[in-house]
This record gives C-alpha cells, structure tokens and sequence, in this order.
C-alpha cells in the first residue's frame, strides 16, 4: 500500500484512551457530535470493554432522561431524546444473545431503523450482515489496567 494510502487510514481512525467509566461516558458525549439522525452505528469489543458506557455518553449528549443500560436481555431499548429541539428516538441493540438472522427479524429490526432515530448496536455482526451494509463502527478494547480502555473511532 502507498504511503499516501497509510496517511489517509491513519487519518480515518480516531484513537481515545479512557482511563474510567466516567471518562469512557465522556468520550461518547463528545463522539455524539459526529452522529446525524438515521445513523445506525455498530460497538465492538469483549464483554466489559465499554460500550454501553460510551453509549450514556451518547444518550447525555442527545438529553435522554432515561436511565441507559445495556438490553442484554431485552435485545433492545427505546429512548426518546432531543437534537435541535425536536424529538428523536434513540434505538440501543445488544445483538450478544442473538444466533440467526431470524432471530433478528422477529424482533422487529427493520421496523427501528428510520430516518427519524438513530439506532446503537452492540455486538453488530448480525445487523451488518442483515443490512449488507457496512457501518459507522466504534471499537473497544482493554489497556494495561482494570479501568482502562482504547477507543478507536
């Protein structure tokens, strides 16, 4: 690959350290900004590493007065929050529990996704491979110690 090439990946990919909850939150509220309505954005990375933390960044960000957790067993949760002063809703997925692609379809999927909301997947594989589409994608991983993540955007 041409150095030109490396420039423009290395360009592409945002890497934030996060050193507690608190800051991983932080780092969402501030990743929200680059969110637009209809959005569907995918969260990857081990059990643990941060998503739904970065997701109540997120969900702070857009004014949802919702308390935010994950919906390991509800696969997913509705909020309703604010950009502009107008009404969204925000659709958080965590696909962990899910195994097929009609698993997927019988809650519904598709009927979330709009032009009207903006819908945060963890655990996404079953969603891109639905959609067929790649998506705006945010990564987690552990550093060094217990409260430590590496957040690539």
């Amino acid at each position: 690959m041409c150095l030109f090439c490396y420039k423009i990946i290395f360009t592409l990919i945002n890497k934030i350290l996060t050193y507690s909850p608190e800051e991983t939150q932080e780092a969402g509220f501030d990743f929200a900004s680059t969110i637009n309505l209809s959005d569907v954005i995918g969260f990857t990375g081990e059990l643990g590493s941060g998503k739904t933390q970065f997701i109540k960044g997120i969900c702070k960000y857009f004014q949802v007065k919702d308390v935010v957790n994950s919906p390991t067993f509800l696969i997913v949760n509705e909020y309703k929050g604010s950009l502009n002063n107008k009404d969204i809703t925000i659709n958080h997925f965590d696909l962990y529990r899910l195994k097929s692609e009609s698993e997927l379809l019988s809650i519904g999927f598709d009927n979330y996704i709009s032009e009207n909301s903006i819908c945060l997947i963890e655990w996404p594989d079953l969603a891109i491979q639905h959609l067929g589409i790649e998506l705006k994608s945010v990564n987690f991983d552990y550093r060094n110690k217990e409260n430590e993540r590496i957040i690539y955007t």
